[in-house]
């Protein structure tokens, strides 16, 4: 004969087995989550951007270019073609060299004769004095006559003498370009001083 339960007693175990079914439900064991946490927006200090130098270059303003191969020398100008000089300077290139001391690396170009043919000084000075120091270096007032070309640039040339070339210094705000050329005629020292601030978008 089967053994049946008490009514009242399987109501009870009945009650029991709901809640405990129900607690199980809400809580499966395994460990409650952690709270997310608020991140902030931080970079780590690999990613910080240094801060820009500007491109100026701490030679004194009467620096002159040096390149260690000298004449022998054939690194490209990289705002000039070495093609378009011969043409311009009236000679035929033989060696052209840098000098990446300068913030804008000097060029010079060379012919057959010992000096060079033609040296091309870019400067970016950190004060407007100071660019005016080195057209004032190069193209000293007493010595040479008024240069305003291109348009809104100031400074001084000066045609070949027995003692040395023609040359073309201008400067504008913190810039200054000096252009020498053993040839008499300034204008083609103009025309690469101008070539250069048109190339480099000074």
């Amino acid at each position: 004969m089967r053994r049946t339960l008490p009514t009242r007693g399987l109501k009870t175990i009945l009650l029991t087995s709901a809640i405990a079914l129900a607690v199980a439900g809400c809580t499966d064991g395994s460990p409650e989550a952690p709270p997310a946490q608020q991140t902030t927006a931080t970079t780590s200090p690999e990613s910080v951007a240094e801060p820009v130098e500007p491109a100026v270059d701490k030679l004194p303003v009467d620096a002159a270019p040096q390149v260690p191969g000298g004449r022998t020398s054939w690194q490209e100008c990289p705002y000039l073609d070495t093609r378009w000089v011969a043409d311009t300077n009236g000679q035929r290139v033989t060696g052209v060299g840098v000098d990446e001391r300068f913030s804008t690396p000097a060029c010079v170009f060379w012919s057959y004769p010992e000096e060079p043919q033609l040296t091309v000084i870019v400067r970016e000075m950190d004060t407007i004095d100071d660019a005016i120091a080195v057209v004032d270096w190069a193209a000293p007032v007493d010595t040479t006559e008024l240069a305003e070309e291109p348009a809104g640039w100031s400074g001084g040339r000066r045609g070949g003498t027995d003692e040395s070339g023609a040359l073309y210094a201008v400067q504008k705000d913190t810039v200054a370009v000096a252009v020498f050329t053993n040839q008499d005629q300034s204008l083609k020292a103009q025309l690469v001083a101008e070539t250069v601030i048109t190339n480099l978008g000074l």
